[in-house]
Order: C-alpha cells, then sequence, then structure tokens
C-alpha cells in the first residue's frame, strides 16, 4: 500500500493548497512504466518526511482539470507546492537520491 494519498480534481484545494505543509505532487498514469518505477522512491520520501511533507499522487487519466492548470504535458511529473504555490517543477524517472535532492530544500 502506498504512503502517498489520492487526490482528484475535486479534492485538489482542500488536500494540496490548503495544506499547512508542503505537498510532492506525484503525477502519473497506471499504464505508465516510468511512473510504477518512481513509486517506491515516492513512498519511500513520503515515509522519510512524514509530518514535514505530505505526498500525494494524481491519475491523470482520471482527472484532467488539475494538470492541465499547472501545464502537465509528460508524467510522471512532479510538483512541490508550498502555501498553494509551485515552488518546484521535475519530469521523468530519476533514482530515489535526486528526487530527494530536488525536494529536500522546499522542506
Amino acid at each position: 500500500m502506498s504512503n502517498a494519498l489520492d487526490v482528484t480534481d475535486t479534492t485538489w484545494e482542500a488536500a494540496v493548497l490548503q495544506s499547512n505543509v508542503p505537498v510532492l505532487v506525484d503525477f502519473l498514469a497506471e499504464w505508465c512504466a516510468p511512473c510504477k518505477a518512481m513509486t517506491p522512491s515516492v513512498d519511500k520520501l513520503a515515509e522519510e518526511y512524514k509530518g514535514k511533507l505530505k505526498v500525494v499522487k494524481m491519475n491523470t487519466s482520471d482527472n484532467s482539470d488539475v494538470p492541465s492548470r499547472y501545464g502537465v504535458v509528460a508524467i510522471p511529473t512532479f510538483l512541490v507546492i508550498k502555501k498553494g504555490e509551485v515552488a518546484a517543477q521535475f519530469r521523468g524517472q530519476m533514482p530515489y537520491e535526486k528526487l530527494k535532492a530536488a525536494v529536500t530544500p522546499h522542506i
């Protein structure tokens, strides 16, 4: 079971924009092999930064409003959102240490 919470277009504002801690958003799809390959790293980060970072995932096949609003054109795409604003964006499959290094400055 994943440590990342599922969010939808409907729950986006409450779960992400109103969060009192930074949020890592993983935009993915079930059919996406690189997305699946990133799941263990995303889950590990969620566990490691529990209480300091909220980690959520959004299935782009089921939700199109939020991904299009944030210009998500390829998956996996990751956003770090702080106080309702995008603090960082990166995409593609990467090793855990690179993901952690990209997220850590925003916590």
